[in-house]
């Protein structure tokens, strides 16, 4: 499994890789990334740990980009119908794709302490779950896996 999020890299390159591949798609396929969708994913990329809605939308505020609930919903969930972001349902919070270049089944690692997120990539094919549902005849439609633990900075003792 490939992941990111954890390990120590190049965070600017991370961000601009991150919104040029967005700003492609959207070119791509006719999707409007307007200021308010653009300035959500720039703050999920530099987050790098899950976001809550209201912590995005203090932030756009702040930068005079909306103070009402519906402009950080409505960006967060043109975000993740479009895969720029995924929503992490154990915390009800939102990360930056780490994978936008192509479709993939993420799994998403959650540093109980820091809050950081590390996103890999499954194989559902070759998983249990794949399994269990072409016994039952069951067709998956979505999956979202995620575990909660320490990420190798906090069993250390660093800090992020």
């Amino acid at each position: 499994m490939e992941q990111s999020g954890f390990s120590k890299h190049d965070h600017s390159a991370c961000q601009s890789g991150g919104l040029a591949a967005a700003e492609a798609r959207c070119a791509k396929e006719g999707l409007q990334l307007t200021p308010v969708r653009r300035r959500v994913l720039e703050i999920l990329f530099e987050a790098h740990r899950a976001m809550g809605a209201y912590e995005i939308l203090d932030r756009l505020s702040a930068e005079g980009l909306g103070s009402q609930p519906p402009v950080a919903y409505r960006a967060l969930d043109f975000l993740v119908t479009n895969g720029f972001a995924h929503k992490i349902e154990r915390a009800n919070a939102f990360v930056a794709c780490s994978h936008l270049s192509h479709e993939h089944i993420p799994v998403f690692l959650i540093c109980r302490d820091c809050k950081a997120v590390a996103e890999g990539q499954a194989e559902l094919e070759a998983g249990n779950l794949a399994r269990v549902a072409r016994e039952t005849g069951f067709q998956i439609e979505r999956t979202v896996t995620e575990a909660e633990g320490l990420c190798p900075n906090c069993q250390n003792g660093d800090t992020v």
